[in-house]
């Protein structure tokens, strides 16, 4: 069943708490760890139940194309070959049955892993060596145990109850086989393959979309057949037998891994959450930080509503790291939607100062009215931050804003090294943005006059040429002479 996400309407969600009654999606959950499929609800704070790709696996009617390609992946075409090829090599002996009766349980093998394989999210082929290593050889004997309990019980309900009773048994044996070849490959016992209840509950969990499957498996195993006496009847011997069973091996991969499909698709009606394993960025997955966590709280919690906790936790950030960027600007928005101008007062420093890093100069204009309504008349404080937003509120085109915080400069700080620069930055105000020569005239002079040994001096002359001329003042060209 696909749940989208509460907060995110439209992204598959991942994760529900069932006290809350909330689906979360990655998105809400980043310090989640869905490899061990751990997470703890942001309201409650209480283990949630992950949900794997139940909400967002793709129908497996939508990927007939990729079914058939399946078995054309590099590791499969081996094992086919090597198990359907070498057997026709061998010479009619002992060893040679032997082999092939190895060669043919390794291929059976490979095809259950098939169904583990993409029940766990995994869409390409397990590697080669799974075929031949390891343990899982027994899955082949007990599906042989399995066909032949089938096999019994259908012969039992024959001689019980005629024939007609033996076809019905027949039938109904016939349409659980996908579901007990589903129940052996996941559970490794033959029990819970041949309990009828196992099995009806299977097929009711899965619901109309397991008689769909049942039916492409019959189209499947009718081509698959078809195939084959189309080699067998047009081809030589020598090309027929190879040619039939690489077919035959090939439409059973097909078939195994539509049935895995199956199963991961309907993961959360069968009671288990697995989510798609390849091509992703496992180092993503791992990496999993407190700032996550807190910008998906700020997000639900603006979704919500609660504003005053999204300020609380903006408030704690700043705290721990005062001049971090990220949270400098969310806390600047929510105070400015929220109209909060005691607290942009109250954090005015900083929050200037992002400004300027920004060259914000529209926003450092909002910044100053709303401090004007707490502060009537208010200027900044600090000289280095009073130059840094007076330059961008010039280059903004807000000039009496500007000059605003560089008049009195000498007299507010006296001692700052600053100085030059500021009456510099002023008589660019006055002149470029004011057309006021003279007043320009007279800050370049003071500066001359009191700042004569800094080292913007150095183009004051150049500054009070183009003031007499009533240019724009712009400092001196750079040169590229080099001292002899």
């Amino acid at each position: 069943m696909k749940h989208d996400c509460h907060y995110h309407p439209g992204a598959p969600a991942k994760w529900h708490c069932g006290d809350c009654q909330i689906h979360y999606c990655n998105r809400c959950m980043p310090d989640a760890d869905s490899k061990k499929q751990h997470g703890l609800c942001p309201r409650c704070n209480r283990s949630m139940r992950y949900l794997g790709a139940a909400t967002a696996v793709e129908p497996f009617w939508n990927r007939l194309g990729a079914f058939f390609r399946y078995p054309f992946h590099f590791d499969p075409l081996l094992v086919i070959a090597i198990c359907t090829l070498v057997p026709l090599m061998l010479s009619a002996s002992l060893v040679g049955l032997i082999v092939s009766l190895v060669l043919f349980v390794a291929l059976l093998k490979y095809t259950y892993t098939v169904i583990n394989h993409t029940a766990e999210g995994h869409m390409k082929p397990p590697p080669l060596a799974v075929a031949f290593t390891g343990d899982g050889f027994g899955i082949v004997f007990l599906q042989l145990l399995v066909f032949v309990l089938f096999g019994g019980l259908v012969a039992a309900a024959g001689m019980v109850g005629g024939p007609i009773l033996g076809l019905l048994a027949l039938a109904l044996v016939v349409l659980a086989i996908p579901a007990s070849i589903m129940v052996l490959a996941m559970e490794q016992s033959v029990g819970p393959a041949v309990n009828p209840l196992n099995l009806a509950a299977l097929i009711s969990r899965i619901g109309w979309p397991y008689f769909l499957l049942y039916g492409y498996l019959i189209l499947l195993t009718l081509a698959s057949g078809a195939a084959q006496d189309f080699a067998v009847t047009h081809f030589a011997p020598w090309l027929a037998m190879p040619l039939s069973g690489f077919l035959n091996s090939t439409f059973t991969l097909i078939l195994f891994h539509m049935l895995g499909y199956l199963l991961f698709q309907y993961q959360e009606e069968l009671g288990f959450a697995s989510d798609l394993q390849d091509d992703q960025d496992q180092s993503a997955d791992n990496h999993r930080d407190r700032s996550q966590r807190l910008d998906a709280d700020i997000d639900m919690d603006l979704k919500d509503g609660r504003y005053d906790r999204v300020q609380s936790n903006l408030k704690e950030a700043l705290k721990r790291n005062p001049q971090d960027p990220k949270r400098l600007e969310q806390f600047y928005r929510l105070l400015c939607a929220r109209q909060d101008d005691a607290e942009l007062y109250r954090y005015h420093g900083r929050l200037l100062g992002w400004l300027a890093d920004r060259n914000d100069g529209a926003g450092l204009v909002d910044m100053l009215d709303a401090l004007e309504r707490v502060e009537p008349g208010f200027r900044i404080d600090d000289p280095v931050l009073a130059v840094r937003c007076s330059r961008s509120l010039y280059q903004h085109g807000s000039y009496r804003r500007a000059l605003k915080q560089l008049l009195d400069f000498h007299k507010r700080f006296p001692d700052s090294d600053q100085l030059a620069t500021a009456y510099i930055l002023a008589a660019q105000v006055l002149a470029n943005g004011l057309k006021q020569w003279e007043k320009a005239t007279a800050f370049l002079g003071f500066v001359k006059k009191q700042c004569g040994d800094h080292p913007q001096a150095a183009g004051l002359d150049s500054y009070l040429e183009q003031a007499a001329r009533r240019e724009p003042l712009k400092g001196p060209k750079a040169s590229f002479t080099v001292d002899g």
